[in-house]
């Protein structure tokens, strides 16, 4: 009994001292190199890390109109008729300016109930409904016509929350921004090299950020007051499209 629980353990201890040696081969030759202290350094650390900024100017094409109505009667049908009502309204106007059906989303719709306090004292007085849409609007000089002839069909019950501007297919503005950013973290990589003393590489690594944000023209309480006396002015301006990328170059 006693040699065979003496050969079983010395087989686990032979198990073990090659999975060691094994596992020391294996990262010592395809992970990385050693330092003086013997610890492993991974071949990503080794090299230019950098970031390259693209950016590309554009004029947008598209803006999105957030609208919508609100309601309140003395009973949940009362302001969901209402509602309704003024909401078909502003759909009748929208389709005015030959705005598809597919280019309106539905955002947001709630039903609550509305209360007022009196001397901690809780009374329902009503409920309030609320119906808000998404518009995209492919002709921007519609965008003003569009807001006014809907807070004309919309009446108290319109509320014009924000308007942005983007572009259709930020695709071809996305390449060329990429080819800045690219070409900017090239120049980076290729000065730090010169004053490192090294030779740049081919890259080891790429990464990209896409961002751009659309610019707010203004809020639906920038409008407050009812219709204007003349059309809406709506200026799309310009938009950034910015690309980063983060690039890994190799040296030597």
């Amino acid at each position: 009994m006693k040699k065979r629980l003496l050969l079983a353990f010395s087989l686990v201890l032979l198990v073990i001292t090659l999975g060691v040696v094994g596992c020391s081969d294996y990262f010592g030759s395809g992970s990385g190199t050693q330092d003086q202290s013997g610890t492993i350094l991974s071949q990503q650390n080794i090299g230019i890390w950098v970031t390259g900024v693209g950016e590309v100017t554009v004029v947008p094409d598209i803006a999105m109109l957030s609208l919508g109505v609100e309601t309140q009667a003395a009973t949940v049908a009362e302001a969901q008729q209402e509602a309704a009502q003024a909401m078909d309204a502003v759909m009748g106007s929208l389709a005015g300016f030959g705005i598809e059906d597919a280019d309106i989303k539905t955002q947001f719709y709630s039903v609550q109930p509305v209360r007022s306090f009196d001397e901690g004292r809780e009374t329902l007085i009503g409920y309030r409904v609320i119906n808000t849409v998404n518009v995209k609007i492919r002709n921007i000089d519609d965008a003003g016509g569009i807001i006014d002839a809907a807070v004309v069909a919309g009446g108290d019950s319109i509320r014009v929350n924000s308007i942005s501007f983007t572009v259709d297919d930020p695709d071809a503005y996305n390449e060329e921004a990429r080819e800045a950013a690219m070409a900017d973290a090239e120049a980076r990589a290729k000065q730090l090299a010169d004053l490192g003393g090294v030779k740049l590489g081919k890259p080891s690594y790429i990464n990209e950020y896409v961002g751009y944000v659309p610019p707010i023209v203004f809020r639906g309480a920038d409008i407050a007051g009812g219709l204007p006396a003349e059309e809406t002015a709506i200026s799309p301006g310009e938009l950034e499209i910015q690309l980063t990328v983060q690039v890994v170059y190799s040296i030597s």
